[in-house]
């Protein structure tokens, strides 16, 4: 049985954070989408149903975690990866009761959040 895996969906402010993973992530061979905010997003008419989504807390408008209670009130449940530059203990137990699986902090460097997208979408190392 073989099912495609889905996209990756990168929800960050920063233009330049957004590029680069984009660039290191279709080098992996993984379809990348890019959205500026959680309200890009939540309007996307083809908000996509499976994948994997990697999302910035600190964005204006809309912080990571009140952008996943958006997506869970609607239904949408992803594997979901939070990264920032600064977490707190608050910060990640909010994350993690609204459904991210991990997070990460900046610099993305190490290649723990590859290794945790894989896992996401279940594609061996």
């Amino acid at each position: 049985m073989s099912m495609t895996p889905g996209p990756v969906i990168v929800v960050d402010d920063d233009a330049a954070v957004r590029q680069s993973l984009k660039f290191a992530l279709e080098l992996e061979g993984m379809d990348v989408r890019l959205y500026e905010s959680g309200d890009e997003l939540l309007a996307d008419p083809e908000l996509p149903t499976n994948g994997c989504l990697v999302v910035d807390y600190y964005m204006p408008a809309m912080n990571g975690v009140e952008l996943m209670d958006k997506l869970r009130r609607r239904l949408i449940r992803l594997p979901a990866i939070l990264i920032t530059a600064r977490a707190t203990d608050d910060m990640r137990r909010r994350a993690t009761s609204s459904g991210f699986s991990q997070v990460i902090e900046k610099p993305l460097e190490d290649g723990t959040l590859l290794d945790s997208i894989r896992g996401a979408l279940s594609i061996p190392a």
